[in-house]
């Protein structure tokens, strides 16, 4: 059994080095096919459209960027603060949303390929747009920066197209909340007009019930004969009783027909309702609040975005290892096969 295994063995060993003789027989074939694909993986590294990569980076903006968003805006007037959450999260939402993305690819990304290539199938176009152009969010959960990455052949292009996208996403976001304040501002401005209004109508009534009080109180005193407040020691308070009181024809006839004239005459009530200056004022201030897009950002670029200037593809030392790789393994796959060949004629 010993003798056999040893047998076995050396048939084994013999093959190995028949197999290894028969390769280095045909090494300059092998060699060949390396050289084959070493020249066919450089002339296709040589030839390929570099691929240029710009990348932008957006973080939230800074307290002072959102102070003009939050002007007027107080617990005080019903108005909540924005927070730099509140308004970075705005802009987020424009630089991810799909409009932004459809309108960038036909007033930007479209136009700048060849007419023979526009011809092609829009959702192609769309798909290889989609490689050009991604939105990358952050990778870890605690982190607030967005990346916007650019790959096309033209670096100058990735560097202004990735500069472009983030500032239209910033333009878009700050005529949101603008529009978003102004709609908050008519609101309050209409809600404040109303209780204006409001208060107007409270004095017109109380005035009128003033004279109907103090045409009453005319009509006592003169059926009394009492056109002068008697010289008694009666409280003013008393007499006047809130314009409720009882004893108010104790004023005299002469007194009520001049307040009742004059409150007659009155040609406002403005200046006799409470806290109407007050409702005025925040009235003026909401109707005519505007943010200006200049003064409020919403988002901070972190750094600039470089000019690359060394192409992410091709990969040229990585083709041309591959290139010898499969030239090598070609190769060697050509000399199996002859050796089976022939070994399948000689039996």
């Amino acid at each position: 059994m010993q003798g056999d295994s040893r047998e076995e063995n050396n048939m084994g060993d013999f093959e190995v080095q028949r197999f290894v003789r028969a390769i280095l027989r045909q090494k300059f074939i092998i060699l060949a096919f390396v050289v084959f694909g070493a020249v066919a993986a450089a002339s296709y590294a040589l030839v390929a459209t570099p691929i240029y990569e710009a990348k932008a980076f957006v973080i939230p903006p800074t307290q002072n960027g959102i102070a003009n968003f939050n002007y007027g805006r107080t617990r005080d007037a019903e108005l909540t603060p924005y927070s730099i959450k509140d308004v970075y999260d705005i802009y987020i939402r424009r630089l991810q949303s799909e409009s932004l993305r459809r309108d960038f690819f036909y007033k930007v990304y479209l136009p700048s390929l060849s007419e023979e290539k526009r011809k092609n199938s829009k959702d192609v176009l769309y798909a290889d747009y989609s490689q050009v152009l991604r939105v990358v969010a952050p990778l870890k959960e605690t982190s607030d920066k967005y990346l916007v990455v650019v790959q096309t052949s033209d670096s100058e292009q990735a560097r202004q197209w990735a500069a472009a996208y983030i500032a239209q996403a910033g333009d878009l976001a700050k005529k949101e909340m603008i529009r978003n304040l102004s709609i908050e501002s008519e609101v309050r401005a209409r809600n404040l007009d109303q209780q204006i209004s409001s208060a107007r109508e409270n004095s017109r009534l109380a005035r009128e019930d003033s004279i109907v009080r103090l045409t009453e109180a005319l009509r006592i005193a003169e059926s009394i004969g009492l056109e002068k407040p008697p010289a008694i020691t009666v409280s003013q308070s008393v007499i006047a009783g809130g314009e409720s009181g009882q004893l108010m024809y104790m004023r005299g006839s002469i007194a009520l027909k001049a307040e009742i004239e004059n409150i007659q005459a009155r040609t406002s009530d403005d200046p006799f309702t409470d806290h109407l200056r007050e409702l005025q004022g925040k009235y003026n201030f909401f109707k005519g609040l505007k943010t200006d897009e200049a003064g409020v950002s919403v988002y901070r670029q972190d750094g600039d975005v470089e000019l690359p200037d060394t192409p992410i593809k091709p990969n040229k030392a990585l083709i041309f290892v591959l290139g010898i790789i499969s030239g090598f393994i070609l190769g060697l796959a050509i000399v199996l096969l002859r050796g089976f060949l022939a070994a399948k004629s000689e039996d």
